[in-house]
């Protein structure tokens, strides 16, 4: 998806260079595939190598948490320092049965039917980016800790072809507990930034940071899973952190 990060520009610019970058899948990078963790992480590493041959902090969100833990074990050399922000974790399925089940506790039993007609569709290949942008939407209130003062969502592109083969090569890492093996090789200073009221249940992330060495985990209360809208300023302080680790 692009572009909902946006949003976490204002923290980050005051003091430290930001880059940001399209995932492929989307205009203006490459649209074509593969679409697994490997090829994201190599486009990852590929920026980084590029434009911060001295290493970067990464900042990654849900999914992006998901690679940003795999950019650590794979060349933690090219990363001083890791922040991951309520990601999908390390261990068991992710987080992801969870997820999908308070997601459809804190949306209405109506607009659920709708969004289980298009989700069909979508997984039948007949779905269209319209129709799984229009259930993203039906279904965003419940990622925020009170879905009834939950922001509209943001103007976003998504790839129906992307999405849904990295989600198949993430599943098939799940499976093979490849993190579970890999992060307790990291030993850079990491942070993890976890709402307590995420549909991703903060344990998730709890268990991930265990298999890091010296890695810091905040929960912040009344918080779901976009904490640095819920409450500015929690992923600025936690890079901000970082440094205490020197």
């Amino acid at each position: 998806m692009s572009d909902y990060l946006e949003s976490l520009d204002g923290e980050l610019t005051s003091g430290y260079t930001v880059y940001r970058y399209q995932q492929r899948g989307l205009a203006p990078s490459t649209t074509l595939g593969p679409f697994s963790v490997e090829s994201h992480a190599a486009d990852a590493l590929a920026l980084l190598q590029a434009v911060t041959p001295a290493g970067a902090v990464i900042i990654g969100h849900s999914w992006g948490g998901y690679l940003a833990m795999h950019l650590a074990a794979l060349r933690s050399d090219l990363i001083v320092g890791l922040v991951v922000v309520d990601p999908l974790g390390a261990v068991g399925d992710g987080g992801a049965a969870d997820m999908a089940r308070l997601v459809e506790e804190r949306t209405s039993a109506e607009a659920m039917l709708r969004v289980n007609e298009l989700d069909g569709r979508v997984e039948a290949g007949e779905g269209t980016v319209e129709e799984a942008l229009e259930s993203l939407a039906l279904t965003w209130p419940a990622r925020f800790a009170d879905p009834a003062s939950a922001p509209v969502m943001p103007p976003i592109s998504f790839s129906l072809e992307c999405n849904a083969d990295t989600w198949e090569s993430v599943q098939q890492h799940l499976a093979k507990q490849t993190l579970v093996g890999l992060l307790p090789a990291v030993t850079i200073p990491t942070v993890f930034v976890l709402g307590s009221d995420s549909p991703i249940p903060p344990e998730q992330g709890l268990a991930s940071a265990a298999l890091i060495p010296r890695a810091n985990v905040e929960v912040h209360e009344g918080c779901g899973h976009f904490p640095w809208i819920e409450r500015p300023g929690v992923v600025r302080n936690a890079v901000d952190s970082l440094h205490a680790f020197e």
